[in-house]
């Protein structure tokens, strides 16, 4: 066999191999995915006086990484919930209601939690 040959049969080689590692990254990142690694859930109740329910309170997550805001309108128990967020980017939490608003909270990147409660007060 020639150098030449030879040369290009372990290139070919190489170049299998790195597309086969590329390969099974991706496969075990969307597995990780699936299992729910590096993920969070974020969820609580928006509260007004005395600790009263606030249904139809709405609630807002930023995302400080693209500051994407995302919404949810309380439930008839004042619960709202978030999914699938980024356990490596950091969220600021906050609610209104009838023109007032919660203070404001923060999500830490390094907050290892994979399940966060974050009550809202709103004072009336």
């Amino acid at each position: 066999m020639t150098r030449t040959r030879r040369s290009l049969r372990l290139g070919g080689f190489f170049v299998a191999a790195l597309l086969l590692l590329a390969t099974a990254g991706v496969a075990s990142n969307a597995r990780a995915q699936d299992q729910g690694f590096g993920v969070k859930q974020l969820q609580g109740k928006v509260l007004g006086a005395q600790n009263a329910i606030l249904s139809g309170a709405i609630v807002y997550l930023e995302n400080s990484r693209n500051n994407d805001i995302k919404s949810y309108i309380t439930e008839t128990d004042g619960a709202y919930h978030f999914a699938n967020l980024s356990a490596d980017t950091d969220y600021t939490l906050w609610a209104s209601f009838k023109g007032r608003k919660s203070s404001v909270k923060t999500i830490s990147s390094f907050d290892s939690r994979k399940n966060v409660f974050i009550d809202l007060h709103i004072k009336q």
